[in-house]
């Protein structure tokens, strides 16, 4: 398991940046990047309790705008707490993660919407002039084009780059709640490798891995269901006989029966 310590400056491409950032968040995000350049260096050593420290204190001074740099930091702090097997805290910090991708998803699908939106004016007032006036300066749109092609491609970086943050939070979370285990996080395990089935920016390994989920969790699922239920079961019997014994009852004069079409049931006493 490797995390994203391999490339500090990773968080500086592509970031999603205030409108008007001021001086203090350029030495904020500068400050962040220090403290995670600190913690890679941590986690290249194994030293991994002190690598979550200092990842924390570099999201805890990054501007709180900064979704991805976020997402980064946290599912770095994922992967420490894998090599730790803290399964319960790798899940939260895949999590946050994931949930600060999901905002950074939201907000490109606003500014998509808005710019088709700008588009079609724009295409409306064009519509109304009567004349195409050709004009001798009429190439002066060709940088107009070019600041938008630089802009499209800006726009797929930051694109992959969520892909791809995205696929390693989910693949940490993924094997923290195959290992944690039960019902909810064999479930949960289960969709997240779902979900990653569909993604195509995967590496061999990662795929490899899985495909082999995927084939080994249904059963483990189904199996942890069926414990569940039979532990839940025999607990509500024995409360039912807590309360059934005064009036010298107890579950056992009570019979489930299954009906075959609706798949529903219905209880009949019998006399013991």
């Amino acid at each position: 398991m490797s995390s994203d310590a391999q490339t500090p400056a990773q968080s500086k491409d592509g970031a999603v940046k205030d409108p008007s950032p001021g001086p203090e968040d350029d030495e904020l995000l500068s400050e962040s990047n220090e403290k995670k350049t600190q913690a890679n260096a941590l986690f290249s050593s194994a030293k991994y309790e002190n690598a979550i420290n200092k990842y924390e204190e570099a999201a805890s001074v990054c501007p709180h705008y900064l979704d991805y740099e976020l997402a980064v930091l946290q599912s770095n702090v994922a992967a420490c707490h894998l090599k730790l097997e803290q399964w319960k805290d790798a899940i939260s910090s895949a999590s946050k993660a994931l949930d600060g991708l999901g905002r950074l998803d939201k907000a490109a699908a606003e500014e998509l919407a808005a710019e088709a939106e700008r588009e079609k004016q724009a295409q409306n007032e064009e519509d109304e002039v009567e004349e195409e006036i050709v004009s001798s300066g009429a190439q002066s749109s060709a940088p107009a084009a070019k600041e938008e092609s630089e802009a499209e491609q800006a726009r797929q970086k930051r694109k992959d780059d969520v892909a791809r943050i995205r696929a390693k939070a989910l693949m940490r979370r993924a094997r923290a709640r195959s290992e944690l285990g039960g019902w909810a996080n064999l479930s949960g395990a289960e969709e997240d490798y779902k979900l990653l089935s569909a993604m195509e920016n995967l590496s061999p390994a990662d795929r490899r891995i899985v495909t082999t989920q995927l084939r080994v969790l249904p059963p483990r699922s189904k199996a942890a269901q069926e414990k569940e239920m039979a532990e839940m079961w025999g607990k509500l019997k024995d409360l039912g006989n807590g309360i059934l014994k005064p009036f010298g009852l107890s579950t056992e004069n009570f019979k489930m029966d299954k009906d075959e079409k609706t798949g529903g049931y219905s209880m009949n006493f019998k006399q013991g």
